[in-house]
């Protein structure tokens, strides 16, 4: 049980709670929902210090702040406008409690294969800034995730943003999950596809990331190239799926067979088609 309750309003404060080793707390909807004897007894929160909630663009790069929450992202007009992947990830993602609790550093600390923002920011090519007393560092998030519930987080750092370069006007921006429910799903696979074409509808760029088909959520560059110079068609798809069925590495657990999820994510490839149309 929580029994004593940290509430920092700067960095300088939040730093000497961490140098003591307590536990951070942004959203809660993860720690919270542990078994008691995991719980710590004293947390120290994240929502009371505005720099992790900005959400904003610096030369040309949107910075998304690990504090912001599901709602608060999904509703900003540089998300809606310029990441649509995202926002719609993000709509996805739990119930509207849930979104309007949770934010997106925490959704990334989790670590889960399943994180619903995890393939569109992969995707994107996103960086994840980390901060200490000793400083700021960046990483890659492909570098960041290490495995389920494993980060390269290091002791008293705390991720403070995502940051990213917005695609082109024009590139096709695609998200979408399969769950066993149509409401507040775990996925079972995620698919997010950044594609861009010239002006015949020869794909001339692709970015393929997925969710729940690897320890972590992963790319498939393999299926992306196999779209690049031709049309986003069913034909082209059809080709490009087979690929990513032996490119991903899905396992066999209570929600669905590495068989289902290999077959899964074809299909979801294929209704790139529907986009493309």
């Amino acid at each position: 049980m929580i029994r004593v309750v940290h509430a920092p309003t700067c960095f300088e404060q939040l730093w000497e709670f961490l140098d003591a080793g307590v536990t951070v707390m942004a959203g809660g909807t993860d720690l919270l929902v542990r078994r008691t004897a995991a719980v710590p007894e004293a947390v120290v929160l994240l929502e009371g210090i505005p720099a992790l909630r900005e959400i904003r663009e610096d030369d040309g790069l949107l910075r998304l702040g690990a504090g912001a929450t599901h709602a608060a992202l999904a509703r900003h007009p540089l998300v809606r406008d310029r990441l649509p992947i995202l926002a719609t990830a993000l709509s996805a993602l739990g119930s509207p409690a849930i979104r309007n609790m949770g934010t997106l550093g925490g959704n990334i600390a989790t670590a889960s294969p399943a994180g619903d923002t995890l393939p569109p920011l992969l995707a994107l090519n996103a960086r994840v800034e980390l901060a200490s007393r000793g400083g700021i560092r960046s990483l890659p998030l492909a570098e960041f995730l290490l495995g389920p519930g494993r980060t390269a987080l290091a002791p008293g750092e705390i991720i403070t943003a995502v940051c990213l370069a917005p695609p082109a006007a024009g590139v096709l921006q695609h998200f979408e999950k399969v769950g066993r429910r149509n409401a507040l799903a775990i996925a079972v696979v995620s698919l997010a596809a950044l594609i861009d074409r010239d002006a015949d509808g020869g794909v001339t760029a692709a970015r393929l990331a997925c969710g729940s088909v690897a320890p972590t959520v992963c790319c498939a560059p393999k299926a992306a190239a196999a779209l690049i110079g031709h049309p986003l068609d069913r034909e082209t798809l059809g080709r490009a799926g087979k690929i990513l069925r032996q490119e991903i590495a899905p396992i066999d657990d209570v929600r669905a067979s590495a068989a289902y999820r290999r077959q899964v994510a074809d299909n979801l490839l294929l209704r790139l088609a529907i986009d493309a149309a």
